[in-house]
């Protein structure tokens, strides 16, 4: 299998690095046979080619079986016209990768701030909503028709909106859960969230065998703090996904934890749930576990998708060693309460993977 990997801004490169130690000692004991190639994103490309996202990165990310992106400083970039492309929306356009899955889940022996166990996954849209760059053909979403007026769009579709529901609806199935809670905003948005809900009901219909329901955004915020554990698999709109697997990973342990996957039909990027830290970067501080964890739903993909249980195996290891290493005070990062720097809390994974 052919991964791409593309280390990013911040801590990106030290997480990336302590990724790819735990990939290829899985990849050792199960021989999954794993290529790397590493290509150069964010403020590094940009100051030796001018841009951060270089034409051929999209080009080896098409190509490849896989792809792991590092957490980018997109806020630190200049603007599109003079390079400064977020690669996380351009891969995600380019790809077409449709579906975000943000796993949260609490963590055997690692208490969390929330009152009870919880384990749900949360199907975000990713290619459309209110995000400027993913609403509009030409140019931004957002612009000032005046000084003093500032007008964002939201692009909701039909298309969009069915396919993200069926995403959501066959991890369920695939997965063993059976519960569908749609998340919306139509008591106010009623045209966009509208047609987002006409869509997940059309296709709830067509699994009668699963629980559906639909909540708007503002009570599960609220009800994922007093028992996230009513909730399953929550799909919804790419703004209302991304704050709520925020909250829901915090809620879980750590937001350093959080894993996540972005999906297409032919195409999948593991990518760390939180951003690039600079104010840490390079002090072997990190938790890498985030980005650790989203590989090891990269795995699990590629399993699926080349009927290849071993990558599955691969996959559901390294989640036992996250498991393992966390649910010992010793062995944990300072975020979590521990002492361990990225560097000897990767070796720990290491460790119990051996085991």
């Amino acid at each position: 299998m052919d991964i791409l990997v593309l280390e990013g801004d911040g801590i990106g490169p030290e997480i990336t690095s302590a990724t790819m130690r735990v990939l290829e000692a899985v990849g050792k004991t199960f021989a999954l046979e794993l290529k790397f190639t590493r290509l150069p994103i964010g403020l590094s490309a940009l100051k030796a080619s001018g841009t951060t996202f270089p034409p051929r990165t999209l080009q080896a990310a098409r190509e490849a079986d896989g792809t792991i992106l590092g957490p980018v400083s997109h806020n630190d970039y200049p603007p599109a016209a003079e390079g400064g492309v977020n690669p996380s929306g351009a891969l995600r356009r380019g790809l077409d990768l449709y579906a975000n899955i943000r796993p949260a889940r609490t963590r055997p022996g690692f208490p969390p701030p929330c009152r009870k166990p919880l384990d749900l996954v949360i199907v975000r849209e990713n290619t459309e909503g209110f995000y400027s760059d993913r609403s509009m053909f030409v140019g931004p979403g957002e612009f000032m028709p005046t000084p003093d007026i500032a007008l964002s769009v939201r692009k909701i579709t039909r298309s969009g909106s069915t396919r993200i529901v069926e995403a959501a609806f066959a991890l369920a199935r695939r997965t063993g859960r059976s519960k569908i809670t749609a998340v919306h905003k139509a008591n106010v948005l009623r045209v966009s969230d509208g047609l987002f809900l006409e869509c997940a009901r059309q296709v709830a219909a067509k699994f009668p065998e699963f629980e559906y329901e639909e909540k708007i955004v503002d009570a599960v915020a609220a009800l994922l703090v007093r028992d996230a554990s009513q909730f399953d698999v929550i799909v919804t709109t790419n703004m209302f996904g991304d704050i709520l697997s925020d909250q829901a990973s915090e809620l879980s342990g750590s937001l350093g934890l959080a894993a996540s996957l972005n999906v297409g039909e032919g195409h999948a990027l593991a990518q760390a749930q939180h951003g690039s830290a600079p104010d840490i970067a390079g002090r072997d501080i990190a938790n890498p576990s985030s980005l650790i964890g989203s590989a090891a739903m990269l795995l699990d993909w590629l399993a699926q998708r080349h009927r290849a249980p071993r990558f599955g195996e691969a996959a559901a290891a390294i989640e036992r060693a996250l498991n393992e290493t966390v649910a010992s005070p010793e062995s944990r990062t300072r975020d979590m309460g521990g002492r361990l720097g990225t560097g000897a809390f990767t070796e720990a994974v290491i460790a119990r993977l051996a085991q």
